[in-house]
This record gives structure tokens, sequence and C-alpha cells, in this order.
């Protein structure tokens, strides 16, 4: 990763918007309705900053959007980048760079999952307890700049257990229900066969998909606190009456949507502060 690179980014973004981020929220599949949240709302099209990777993934916009929710400073990737579409680990996480150096000192990723564990229904969310990192790749192989983190960053609080507990409380306040569970990252873009998703369980997963790990692991290297949640879209395969079509995603990730967009905008308002 160039820092000279991320600085670029930061300065032309720094031009768009006033004042700094103190949050960073990252949309996963059909869960961009939380942008429409964002007060005094600053739309940057990923096409326009400088370095940025580019998505053409359905359900992902493809704009940074800075503003407030809650009182609270933010900029949020409407979309995100895979590590199947082609591009490298260092493009996946790059805007992770970009948010460090912006002023970002929280993280909260969202996606739509499988789910493996039976007590799960499609619709469900999940608080993300911890990972599994199945992909055979770190987003941290390469050269190491001191100057965004060390070469060896430690894992054991990949999800910030001040932010779950924070998220459980406002939950509880809100009447959200949810589970905690234990999220495992393939590379995709093909979705599990049985066997596969058999051998997951018996690791302890208790969902499975295609993100959100290495934008986690790059985010606690950078010293970043982060909170996980996770909407289960389909149940997967061997678990699923069904075959697999991201149409279906797409769509129960629009339902469910709109619970996760509620419990966000709380734990993000600085009202409910511990």
């Amino acid at each position: 990763m160039r820092y000279e690179h991320v600085l670029e980014s930061v300065c032309y973004i720094r031009k768009q918007i006033v004042g700094a981020p103190k949050a960073g929220v990252i949309l996963g599949s059909g869960l961009g309705c939380l942008a429409e949240l964002v007060k005094n709302r600053v739309v940057i099209p990923y096409g326009d900053i400088p370095h940025f990777p580019r998505s053409g993934i359905a359900g992902h916009a493809g704009n940074l959007v800075y503003g407030e929710i809650g009182g609270c400073p933010l900029v949020m990737m409407q979309g995100r980048f895979h590590y199947y579409e082609g591009f490298e680990m260092d493009q996946v996480t790059y805007p992770l760079f970009v948010m460090k150096l912006l002023g970002v000192e929280q993280l909260i990723v969202t996606n739509a999952s499988g789910g493996i564990n039976p007590a799960y229904r499609p619709g469900d969310l999940i608080l993300l307890e911890d990972y599994i990192n199945f992909s055979g790749v770190s987003p941290l192989r390469g050269g190491n700049d001191e100057r965004f983190g060390p070469r060896f960053p430690d894992m054991s609080e990949p999800y910030s257990r001040e932010m779950i507990s924070r998220a459980e409380r406002i939950a509880g306040d809100l009447k959200i229900p949810f589970h905690r569970g234990v999220y495992l990252y393939t590379q995709g873009p093909n979705y599990e066969t049985a066997a596969e998703i058999r051998a997951f369980s018996r690791l302890g997963a208790d969902l499975v998909g295609m993100s959100t790990v290495p934008e986690t692991i790059v985010a606690g290297y950078l010293g970043l606190k982060v909170l996980g949640i996770a909407c289960v879209t389909n149940m997967a395969t061997g678990i699923a009456t069904k075959k697999h079509a991201h149409e279906a995603v797409m769509e129960t990730a629009d339902k469910a949507g709109r619970r996760l967009c509620t419990w966000v905008q709380a734990i993000l308002d600085e009202r409910t502060a511990i």
C-alpha cells in the first residue's frame, strides 16, 4: 500500500467535505438504505477519487457518502469491493486506509450472508463475534509501512467487545431480535457446496460469505474498533431447499435492511453512547 496514494485520495475527499469523520460504515449488498438517513450528505462517486477501485456488482451503488447520523460525523461506503471481482487485496481494502487518515476511529461493517447455523432464518440479523478466514489470502501480505500499522497485528479481538455490548443494549431497547455468530469468509463468487457447508459447520462457522473479513483484518491492523453485523439472506447449500440466486439474496436484504438501518442509526447516535 503506497502511503502517497492514500494521501492523494484523502486530500481529494477533504476538498469535498467540511470536518472529519469519526466513524466509518461499509454497506453490504441490498443494505444501502442507511445512506438515506445521512444528514448534510456529500456524495462522492468512487470513480472521482484518485486511486479508488470501482465496483460493478448489483446492489452496490459505488459512492462514498459523507455526513452525519445522530450527530456522529461519518463516511460511508455505499458499495464495497470484492476479491472475486478480480481486485487484489490491497484494492479491496484500500478504502480502510483512506478512512484511517481521514480520522475514522470506529468501523461498522455489514454484509449479506448465508446461514449455516440451523437456528437462523432468512432475514435474521447477526452480531459477528469472530471470523474464520478460509480464503487462504491475507490482505496484509507484502511489504509493511509502519506508518499504518505493525508487521504482525494482534487479532484476538477482531470485533470490539465494547461495541458489541453497546449494540446488544441498543437492540434490546429497540426490541430488535438478533443472534451472535462466527462468520466464515470464502473467495467466491460461486456459492458453496453442501459438503463445504458441512465442513464449515464443523469448524465452528455460523455464517458464510464473500466479504467483510479482509476489511476487518485491515481495520484491526489500522487500530480501528470494528462492529460487524450480518443479514442472513439465504440458508447455505444443503440447508436451503432452493437453489441460490443473487436476486433472491437482494430481495431478502431489502426486507431486513430497514431493521438493520434502525439499529445502526441508533448505534451511531451519540446520545446512546456508553
